[in-house]
């Protein structure tokens, strides 16, 4: 049977585990029925806790095969109509669920919800809170270089599991990378309520920092070959600004490409940057969103 919502927590049995666990089973939500599926990358047992006899809680093992592998096998036997993946030290904070319920009353027809978020450090300290506010085709911003975090997300799920999932061979961005892949086919909905808190910070994470930004690369590159991205750009970029954004992200793919001696692909890039910048290349605007630098 349906539900509202699964939230998918993989771990590696970090002491924030059922900080996280508890931030879901305790929000104020009875519009419809959820649950949490702990995905147990650890490879070892976890300790006896309370929350693991909620009946709302599954616990599984995946015995140490990374952050997507986990996820996607957590979303395999999901029940929800949204997948949610949370971070095994993140939270959603009280008064989420029930506003992703009422988003999702009037948002019928995406494939995304999400609201705003904060960031804190280890000791839980606010560091800043984001209003990202982007709604509908957001397409061309993902591959400029923005992004939606997940922890602040609620997913459909034949929307993920369309868009291909997790990649395992990207980590550490794999959820820019989905992101992207999941806004080529739908759109977003937001909602401008608080729903997470997201620790950021190299210390005590489970990711990678050097290969970073060559997986978000790769993410891009990915999400530009496949057919109708360039379609689903061009309907996204509202603006001359952006206009010029999607110039610059297609100009680094160029670059990108020649280093790699993928000549027909960096040909095809050249193009269509050049296809974009048309008329717009004597507007200010156009200039502003080309000097912008991908993140």
């Amino acid at each position: 049977m349906q539900i509202f919502s699964s939230t998918i927590i993989p771990t590696i049995n970090r002491a924030t585990l059922a900080r996280a666990v508890m931030s879901i089973l305790d929000q104020k939500f009875d519009a419809a029925d959820f649950e949490v599926i702990v995905v147990n990358d650890s490879g070892q047992p976890l300790p006896d806790a309370d929350w693991q006899h909620s009946p709302r809680v599954r616990v599984i093992g995946t015995q140490r095969r990374e952050r997507s592998v986990a996820r996607n096998t957590g979303a395999a036997i999901a029940r929800g109509k949204y997948l949610h993946f949370l971070d095994d030290d993140d939270l959603l904070v009280p008064g989420a669920l029930q506003a992703f319920w009422d988003l999702d009353q009037t948002a019928r027809a995406v494939a995304w919800l999400y609201g705003n978020y904060q960031t804190v450090d280890n000791a839980g300290n606010r560091i800043d809170e984001f209003h990202p506010g982007l709604r509908g085709n957001i397409f061309a911003m993902l591959i400029c270089g923005e992004a939606i975090p997940f922890q602040n997300s609620f997913l459909r799920a034949p929307a993920v599991f369309a868009a291909g999932a997790f990649d395992p061979q990207i980590t550490g961005v794999e959820d820019r990378d989905l992101g992207r892949r999941i806004a080529l086919r739908g759109a977003v909905a937001y909602t401008d309520t608080l729903v997470a808190q997201i620790r950021i910070g190299a210390r005590g994470s489970s990711t990678n920092w050097n290969i970073i930004a060559e997986g978000d690369r790769w993410g891009r590159e990915k999400a530009l070959c496949i057919a109708g991205a360039y379609a689903r750009m061009r309907a996204s970029a509202d603006s001359t600004y952006w206009y010029g954004r999607v110039s610059r992200a297609l100009f680094a793919s160029l670059v990108w490409n020649l280093k790699r001696k993928q000549v027909w692909t960096a040909a095809s890039r050249a193009v269509a940057g050049l296809m974009f910048a048309s008329w717009r290349i004597g507007a200010p605007a156009f200039w502003n969103g080309l000097r912008t630098k991908i993140n």
